[in-house]
C-alpha cells in the first residue's frame, strides 16, 4: 500500500490501496492498519480541495486538518498517484 508520506498527518497515515487506483485520486487516512475499514476517504480535486466520502473514525478536527494538509500538498501527492494509476483528479 503506497503511503503518500511516511510520517503521520494529524495522527493518521495518508495512503491508497492497489485495488482502488481505478477510482479518481483520493487518500485514505487511518491511524491504525492501512486498510479501508475504519479509515476516512478523501477524494481530491484538481485545485486541492477534497470531498470526504467516508469519515471513518476521524474527528471533525482531524478531518479539517487533513483537508488543509492535502490542499497544500496535493500536487506532490499527485506525483505518486500517477505512478500507480491512470485516473486523474476527482471531478464532481
Amino acid at each position: 500500500m503506497p503511503k503518500y508520506y511516511q510520517d503521520k498527518v494529524f495522527g493518521h497515515y495518508l495512503y491508497f490501496t492497489s485495488h482502488c487506483i481505478v477510482e479518481a485520486m483520493h487518500a485514505h487516512a487511518s491511524n491504525e492498519e492501512l486498510s479501508e475499514e475504519g479509515a476516512a476517504k478523501f477524494f481530491v480535486r484538481s485545485d486541492g480541495s477534497t470531498i470526504v466520502q467516508h469519515r471513518g473514525r476521524l474527528t471533525d478536527r482531524e478531518i479539517r486538518g487533513i483537508q488543509a494538509f492535502i490542499k497544500v500538498n496535493y500536487r506532490e501527492m499527485y506525483q505518486l498517484w500517477v505512478t500507480k494509476s491512470q485516473t486523474g483528479f476527482f471531478i464532481g
